[in-house]
């Protein structure tokens, strides 16, 4: 009888007998773009798909495409570096819809959590508690705490009119 194997190693077998795994690897890519890119590129672009080792890229505007095109030779060799192989072998870019970062919020964030009522702030603890990533953590809780503001403020705007 066999010894049992740990999941995560019958996992990564399954997957690369499957021939799995490289596509998993490359998506990495997503959660790692900041990281990848740096902050300035990473606020105007965002990976949209994989096809044929081949990485889409959204990018904000036109402007942003065409120097994206002098650094993609460097762009490629920060991914392929970050994935360990060279797993993309080329990028192109399409001018889309990048969403909004998340950027942390002021010294004033209480201000806006008072602004919300027991009820809004428990809720979105409750919804954050599981995330365990500290990071994931706090920018979601962020993201909801301004969402939830922006909320209460169109609706007490629609009653103000």
């Amino acid at each position: 009888m066999k010894k049992p194997q740990p999941i995560h190693t019958i996992l990564e077998q399954t997957l690369k007998g499957l021939e799995l795994d490289v596509p998993l690897k490359t998506y990495s890519i997503w959660g790692a773009w900041k990281e990848i890119v740096g902050e300035a590129i990473a606020l105007q672009t965002q990976p949209s798909a994989i096809r044929n080792h081949i990485l889409f890229i959204d990018v904000s505007h036109s402007t942003w495409m065409q120097q994206l095109q002098f650094l993609k030779s460097t762009l490629l060799g920060k991914i392929n570096g970050f994935l360990g192989e060279s797993l993309i072998e080329d990028i192109r870019f399409k001018v889309g819809k990048i969403p909004a970062a998340v950027t942390p919020l002021p010294e004033g964030k209480e201000k806006r959590e008072e602004s919300l009522d027991r009820k809004t702030i428990d809720r979105i603890e409750r919804l954050v508690e599981k995330i365990t990533d500290p990071e994931v953590r706090k920018g979601f809780k962020e993201l909801l705490i301004k969402s939830a503001t922006l909320e209460q403020s169109q609706k007490k705007s629609k009653h103000e009119r």
